[in-house]
């Protein structure tokens, strides 16, 4: 236990300070403060001490030197049960410090600031504060430390409730969390310098990378229920879908928010009201149509047998309509959607399990960088946005696509790099109509995109996500009514794939783009 009779408090983020001050006065804690933490303190009719005044050395530098010295540092790294530590304070007139209060300057929050200059963001690199809460955080036996203005509250309750102790336990956890703090501030500074070094230092990736995330919450279970999972956002902004709110049903689990990820991945582009249903990451269906009922009706319709049990993504505010049209779908997971309007929620609120989930699509933020975990190491690349327009089509046989053809091929094309290869898409007007998806050959996903699509398959533009290598591709889309292709190109065979589209009267295009997902 640790009796606190000294703090030091010196905070660049001020909201709650005096409050917390107070109530440390008011259990008769001395108060040591610099700058202008010390006018904000005084104002509010405190007593405050001034470090200056305590160590007997001003502020120089501009600030730049306020608490580096060795009677501050000295009062906080002193242990208390060693003798010749406390005969060393008394000798150099050293008195213990048993709390420090500190948070940094807001480099994170400047260096966000469009056209910040490197001099703006070198001034606001915190020195003092980070080794003030080194120093009490390594020395957490002895030394209470404070870097998180949301924990005031919990710490003067702890004080007051303990005639001003702080148990070990509570000590602990507050120097881990202040070597948490100060390790995240140090990956940001060494981010943005990084950055700023010239393309002959730096290559397309940095030599290090560094993580920091943040426990949202516990989840439901992994992937399977004798697996543990949680959710965590990225420390230095919420965005995403850290920022959905789940409004109704159960539990959320790890494959729930894959999933939804998903979801939201394959509608977030799309200009009209869209839908797509989503099983194990892969979609069962996707649409845009007039009415968010209609894309909704026409994803669903894609594969109602897949569709069970899937999550619903949909890109605009959850009408009557559509939640009657949802709840005759049968059992499902998830709807994450834009918003819901009231009566919409009540009626999908009374399936219990339903999960429905709000995020913003209009305000999505991500990296632009993908990682995926492999034993020893870490895999990253830039992440597939790349999109294609009508000028980037490169038709290569004698039929040319219609208007219609190509608006299909572009609504196809936008959604299939969101599928995992191999992968192929049947689409009429802006809806698929068959999916094959996850093969270990591009005709296995010709074969069940056109299964899946059954009758529905005639006059359809087929979409894939790579070249087709063989024509018995082309014979198949040919026998079932297929009409048109988009594809890569690029393979060996493009030849007599070309020869065998043209002899099927296929319109066939190519993109010299691959969409491929592992």
């Amino acid at each position: 236990m640790l009796k606190v009779k000294r703090a030091l408090i010196s905070v660049s983020d001020k909201r709650g300070i005096a409050a917390f001050a107070q109530g440390l006065h008011a259990l008769g804690v001395e108060i040591l403060s610099t700058g202008g933490t010390t006018h904000l303190l005084k104002e509010a009719g405190l007593d405050v001490r001034e470090v200056a005044d305590y160590t007997g050395f001003p502020e120089i530098l501009d600030g730049r030197v306020k608490t580096l010295h060795p009677k501050i540092h000295g009062g906080l790294l002193a242990l208390r049960e060693k003798k010749e530590h406390m005969a060393q304070l008394a000798q150099h007139a050293i008195e213990p410090i048993d709390m420090v209060v500190v948070n940094l300057y807001p480099f994170e929050g400047v260096v966000r600031k469009k056209g910040v200059t490197l001099e703006e963001a070198i001034e606001n690199i915190d020195i003092g504060g980070p080794a003030l809460l080194r120093s009490a955080a390594k020395n957490f036996r002895n030394v209470g430390v404070l870097c998180n203005p949301q924990k005031y509250k919990e710490i003067l309750k702890e004080l007051d409730t303990n005639n001003g102790l702080l148990a070990d336990s509570i000590l602990f956890q507050l120097a881990v969390e202040a070597f948490v703090h100060t390790a995240h501030y140090d990956r940001v500074i060494s981010e943005f310098l990084q950055q700023r070094l010239s393309p002959k230092e730096l290559s397309s990736f940095s030599k290090y990378l560094t993580f920091s995330f943040t426990k949202i919450q516990d989840l439901r279970y992994g992937e399977n229920p004798h697996q543990q999972a949680a959710f965590y956002k990225d420390t230095d902004e919420t965005h995403g879908l850290a920022k959905m709110k789940q409004l109704a049903g159960k539990d959320l689990s790890l494959n729930n928010i894959l999933d939804c990820n998903a979801a939201v991945d394959f509608i977030k582009d799309l200009p009209r009201p869209a839908a797509v249903i989503v099983k194990h990451t892969n979609p069962t269906g996707v649409a845009q149509d007039n009415t968010l009922v209609q894309a909704y009706g026409h994803a669903w319709r894609c594969d109602p047998v897949a569709a069970f049990g899937g999550i619903i993504g949909l890109n605009r505010e959850v009408d009557v309509a559509t939640a009657q049209r949802i709840l005759k779908s049968g059992f499902m997971e998830c709807v994450i959607a834009s918003g819901f309007q009231a009566k919409a929620l009540s009626m999908l609120s009374q399936k219990k399990n339903l999960r429905l989930l709000e995020l913003d699509l209009a305000q999505l933020a991500s990296s632009d960088l993908d990682f995926k975990r492999v034993y020893g190491g870490l895999l990253v690349q830039q992440r597939d946005e790349r999109t294609l327009n009508k000028g980037d089509l490169r038709c290569v046989t004698k039929r040319k696509p219609t208007p219609a053809q190509v608006a299909s091929m572009l609504f196809g094309w936008k959604i299939i790099k969101g599928a995992k290869s191999n992968a192929v898409m049947l689409v009429k007007g802006n809806r698929t109509v068959g999916i094959g998806c996850g093969q270990t050959s591009r005709v296995a996903a010709v074969r069940a995109a056109i299964a899946n699509a059954g009758k529905n398959a005639r006059h359809c533009v087929l979409i894939s996500d790579a070249f087709i290598p063989h024509i018995d591709n082309i014979q198949l889309a040919a026998k079932a009514g297929v009409k048109a292709i988009i594809q890569t190109g690029g393979s060996v065979a493009d030849p007599q794939v070309i020869k065998a589209a043209d002899k099927a009267g296929f319109a066939m295009v190519m993109t010299d783009l691959r969409h491929f997902r592992h």
